[in-house]
């Protein structure tokens, strides 16, 4: 070992979750065999973590991202691999998601450096040395207000700079609650963002509320009239249900009139001119095609299937005159996105604005679409809003595919909207 010991360097320290990360460890023997750990305590008060074992060159040195891992979560040279291959740790309690609730303070991933090729029992043995890296989903001096306009529900994001900005209004799924952290991160990228609450709605007396599509028009309109908003540079950006909503509102209403619209993990069935409501509503004539899997866990992609022939059940996607951009897990087991996908494609041909239809297609990719290097989860608990219980629901996916997509998805995404949201010039925002 050298006289001082090894020195781990984490660069950017400080960065936004999208972000790549360096991580390299200096000043060890040469040839010598090390194990580099990260951990990170979820808000939940879950430890989450991840390991690849190396071995030094020929000056004492690991380099993540053109050294090979020879074995742990993640294998081979992976420059990310260790925030992406993270999972809970072996004695967590089984369904937990990793999920950013408060996004004013960073995910902060410790690194440590153990000697030898180690596979377990991390909390048990003495690191070389470690260093701490913050992740942010908010960049410095965006500013997030809270919205209640009216009867609308959610939080506002604003980037830095005098504007007016592009702005998305962000649909998240049917988990419900108000979800910030995409949005947070949207508006970190240059786009008024807002992220609204729409599933668990309550009423004064308490029970459960269905909103109609008088909600996301009046939320449409908030975002247009906003004095640092672009009124003709508005898209929807929707995931799960929120894709129904995303279409449906895209298609028939003479009050959302998108740019453009991002549609995530969902799909197109839904009575001609439905609601939210109408969905749930379809959902529920089917129970009976659920399944299970060899560990109970839910499987409720085919809820929706087969796709109708009947045009009164789906969004009429001819009607769509603004561009779509699809992203699609093929291995989604909570939605039909891949027959969806398929039937709105040859729709929008037959309607002859299939120009308009981009399409990602991800083998081995499940429901859960994440920013980039999110954690991979597989299956996770999930709340029942009408019954209010919880269930072990499988969403799908295998690790090292979907973290692809999730990486690559991202990327196009903010390419799509700064192609139809954007022109040539436009105030860059301040990051980490």
């Amino acid at each position: 070992m050298a006289e001082h010991g090894p020195v781990l360097y984490v660069h950017p320290s400080s960065c936004l979750v999208d972000e790549k990360t360096e991580v390299e460890v200096k000043h060890l023997p040469a040839d010598y065999k090390i194990t580099l750990h990260a951990l990170i305590r979820s808000e939940d008060g879950d430890d989450w973590e991840s390991f690849g074992r190396y071995t030094s060159d020929s000056s004492g040195t690991v380099k993540v991202s053109r050294d090979k891992s020879l074995g742990g979560t993640c294998e081979g040279v992976e420059g990310m691999g260790l925030l992406w291959s993270m999972r809970p740790v072996p004695e967590s309690k089984p369904g937990r998601r990793f999920r950013k609730n408060n996004v004013h303070t960073p995910v902060k991933v410790t690194f440590s450096v153990y000697e030898g090729h180690l596979a377990r029992g991390f909390k048990h043995h003495i690191p070389l040395t470690s260093a701490t890296a913050e992740r942010w989903y908010l960049a410095p001096e965006v500013q997030s207000v809270e919205v209640t306009e009216g009867e609308i529900k959610g939080t506002l994001f604003i980037p830095p700079g005098s504007g007016p900005f592009p702005a998305v209004l962000d649909l998240w799924g049917g988990q419900g609650g108000r979800v910030e952290y995409r949005s947070a991160l949207l508006a970190s990228h240059g786009y008024v963002s807002l992220a609204l609450e729409y599933i668990g709605m309550l009423t004064a007396e308490g029970n459960l509320h269905h909103v109609d599509n008088t909600y996301f028009e009046t939320a449409f309109t908030f975002l247009q009239q906003h004095p640092k908003v672009r009124p003709d540079r508005v898209a929807v950006m929707g995931m799960a249900f929120g894709v129904s909503v995303t279409l449906g509102l895209t298609a028939y209403s003479e009050i959302v009139e998108p740019r453009c619209v991002v549609c995530a993990s969902g799909c197109h069935i839904m009575p001609l001119k439905g609601s939210l409501a109408d969905v749930y509503a379809a959902l529920q004539q089917n129970v009976d095609k659920i399944r299970y899997d060899e560990k109970m866990r839910i499987i409720w992609r085919d809820l929706l299937l087969p796709v109708p022939d009947d045009p009164s059940k789906k969004v009429k996607m001819g009607e769509i005159k603004c561009p779509v951009l699809l992203i699609v897990g093929e291995d989604d087991q909570n939605w039909p996105a891949s027959e969806s996908a398929a039937d709105m494609k040859k729709m929008m041909e037959k309607a002859g604005n299939s120009h308009l239809l981009t399409v990602l297609l991800y083998p081995g990719t499940g429901h859960l679409i994440e920013p980039p290097y999110s954690p991979h989860v597989r299956f996770s608990d999930f709340k029942l809003l009408e019954a209010k219980t919880k269930v072990v629901v499988l969403w799908g996916g295998e690790t090292v595919p979907h973290s692809r997509a999730q990486e690559e998805s991202w990327q196009k995404t903010l390419a799509f909207l700064e192609e139809h949201l954007y022109d040539n010039s436009r105030e860059v925002t301040h990051r980490c």
